[in-house]
């Protein structure tokens, strides 16, 4: 019965506000059973005096049954949770036989007047397991990809430059991502609760403050390389050093003060729960507002670049004929989409209060993609990028020299007390002495 009730509550509510609307409605379910739980540990006693072989009271998950002698019907008010969400205020009754109570009639969704299937509830819950295994995959494999990425730029001194220190933050902004995630994760769901309403750590508030830094600080550092891009193409002489500590400013310190007043916020207005529900929308756009703002800055820059290689491209001859240019432009587009996030314009305005199925939409594109854009970022600008190969390939070559002249002088030596390699070494070098005598004269002549 109580599975039934939390799928009422699952699909009746409204998506914003709902997780919150739903965890008051279970509290309430909880204050009536323990009032149900203390009233019965008395009257079940003097029941059992008066009518031993009555059906004792007892609590079903969502109703509270009084103790009931046999032959006589128990009639209760449908339970106050019901009440609340549909406003029928309807009467479940109860026989009790001396095989122990019936089942109740009429049935609890006619005389409550709400319509609901165990099986939707359960669908509802395996397409949240799927995507919850869809965004874990994801974030996991961006962070593998990221820390390794991340390593291989510090790894070469030839690499560190203005534009890596950059990807290089914006690495780490991914990064940080992925870990708040799995901390939030790790925290909101510790214990095998399906309401997660009231079952927190403490100083969870701490955790979800650390996760919305990490969101907004990678926004910001999308906005940098866009910024950075963009400046790149349009100034021709500029202090690069400069413009990286407004960059380090504008990542990781603008984040920390829209943080700080939606703590302060949260803390006045909306000190509820674990901070993971955003009710109030004044709150919430304190740091929903920076980072649409940030995804639309991105987009018009976006088309700005895309309009000056466009330029570019019709006005130089290197190029080719159009179809390279075309095709250049198309790649170019490409790796920037990943870059700068533009796939959130897409759903960034997009209205909170929509039906269930285009919410499943929305976050099934959202969380595959934005899981998935770190891995796609590490691929795009350190593993196919043609410096960061080249250094890859030197630094291999360099290895195996190293390998080649340490096997060289290590060698074991055969029986006539000289290496093979060395042999052959000696051959090799008497056989340049005899070509440059022989060249000598030749030489000598021209």
């Amino acid at each position: 019965m109580g599975t039934i009730t939390l799928a009422l509550l699952l699909t009746v509510l409204p998506p914003v506000g709902g997780a919150h609307l739903l965890c008051d409605l279970l509290a309430v379910m909880e204050k009536e059973k323990e009032t149900c739980l203390e009233s019965l540990a008395l009257f079940n006693v003097s029941a059992a005096t008066w009518f031993p072989e009555g059906c004792t009271g007892k609590w079903d998950n969502v109703s509270c049954w009084p103790p009931t002698p046999v032959g006589h019907t128990a009639s209760i008010p449908c339970p106050e949770i019901l009440q609340i969400i549909t406003g029928t205020k309807g009467t479940v009754n109860r026989n009790c036989t001396e095989d122990g109570w019936s089942a109740p009639f009429p049935p609890v969704d006619i005389a409550c007047n709400y319509n609901i299937s165990d099986t939707e509830y359960e669908d509802m819950q395996e397409y949240y397991m799927h995507l919850k295994t869809l965004y874990t995959v994801g974030y996991g494999t961006s962070l593998s990809s990221l820390v390794l990425a991340l390593v291989v730029l510090l790894s070469f001194r030839r690499l560190r430059c203005t534009r890596n220190y950059i990807h290089m933050n914006l690495f780490s902004s991914f990064i940080l991502r992925a870990l708040s995630i799995f901390i939030k994760d790790a925290v909101l769901f510790s214990v095998d609760d399906v309401n997660h309403c009231n079952v927190y750590l403490e100083d969870c508030h701490y955790v979800m403050i650390f996760f919305q830094y990490c969101i907004m600080a990678n926004y910001s550092w999308l906005l940098v390389e866009g910024l950075y891009l963009h400046t790149l193409l349009v100034v021709s002489f500029f202090s690069e050093w400069k413009y990286f500590c407004w960059y380090i400013a504008l990542g990781w310190g603008s984040p920390l003060v829209f943080i700080i007043a939606w703590s302060i916020c949260r803390q006045v207005y909306e000190n509820t729960g674990c901070w993971n529900i955003n009710s109030n929308a004044s709150v919430w756009w304190i740091i929903r507002g920076p980072v649409i703002l940030s995804i639309f800055i991105n987009f018009i820059l976006f088309v700005r670049i895309i309009r000056i290689l466009m330029k570019k491209l019709r006005t130089s001859d290197v190029w080719g004929n159009d179809f390279n240019q075309y095709k250049r432009l198309a790649r170019s587009t490409l790796l920037l989409i990943p870059l700068f996030g533009i796939h959130y314009i897409i759903f960034a305005f997009f209205p909170e209060d929509v039906s269930s199925g285009t919410v499943e939409i929305r976050l099934s594109f959202e969380l595959a993609l934005g899981s998935f854009q770190g891995f796609v970022v590490a691929v795009l600008y350190c593993f196919l990028n043609g410096e960061v190969q080249f250094e890859i390939q030197r630094k291999w070559r360099r290895y195996h020299l190293r390998k080649y002249s340490w096997l060289r002088q290590n060698k074991p030596t055969v029986s006539n007390g000289g290496s093979v390699l060395t042999q052959v070494i000696q051959v090799s070098q008497v056989s340049q002495r005899e070509a440059r005598k022989n060249s000598t004269p030749m030489t000598s002549l021209i």
